[in-house]
């Protein structure tokens, strides 16, 4: 029975064998028994990270620690308010703030800062779901993820790529005018400026999807 943990573009937690290339937390969600709870961050502080750092092993959903999740890829990990970690992805979360801090007033911005404005943008307060934003298809940067239908579909060149657990299982050309967005604005406005994440290999067309 897979556990509990996979995270999708949307922020919902779902079953899934499959781990993905990344791995994240938002603290204690889980119980004694490696059952997710109604909460689903316990702080504000959301991290995408390394698989595997310094040959660190965990057992997952321990008691009393920090509920592992998993990512398909980092443009998921981004649509769903993470960022990546000062820690074992020190050299992409420099680069993440450099991009970030190119649309800011103050420069580049610490991680505490990150923190505060992605949660806010990620979340909405009266329903404490996803908050979405709109935005023009045209101008939106690759590796943001849009709703359409109800489902994730990641914005890459000029095609769009849906989102499913196991690989990016369809494509279609990117449309035109108006889009529903997942990515939080100021992570859209992250890679707009440069910033490039992780991929998933069936996020390119003809790339396979395991």
């Amino acid at each position: 029975m897979p556990l509990r943990n996979r995270v999708t573009p949307f922020g919902d937690i779902i079953a899934m064998p499959a781990r993905g290339l990344l791995m994240g937390n938002r603290g204690i969600l889980h119980d004694g028994n490696g059952r997710l709870g109604r909460a689903r961050w316990k702080h504000r502080t959301w991290v995408c990270c390394l698989t595997e750092f310094r040959g660190r092993r965990r057992k997952l959903m321990q008691a009393g620690r920090y509920t592992e999740l998993f990512f398909l890829d980092e443009a998921v990990a981004l649509a769903a308010g993470h960022r990546p970690c000062f820690e074992c992805r020190r050299t992409d979360a420099q680069a993440f703030a450099r991009a970030w801090g190119r649309s800011m007033p103050d420069g580049m911005p610490r991680a505490g800062e990150m923190d505060r404005i992605l949660h806010a943008e990620r979340i909405d307060r009266t329903t404490r779901r996803q908050h979405r934003h709109p935005g023009r298809f045209g101008e939106l940067p690759d590796g943001t993820f849009v709703a359409i239908a109800d489902e994730p579909w990641l914005v890459l060149g000029n095609t769009l790529r849906r989102y499913a657990p196991t690989g990016y299982d369809r494509s279609m050309p990117r449309p035109c005018g108006p889009a529903v967005v997942v990515t939080p604005r100021t992570t859209v406005a992250a890679l707009a400026n440069g910033y490039v994440p992780r991929l998933h290999p069936s996020a390119r067309p003809g790339g396979p999807i395991t």
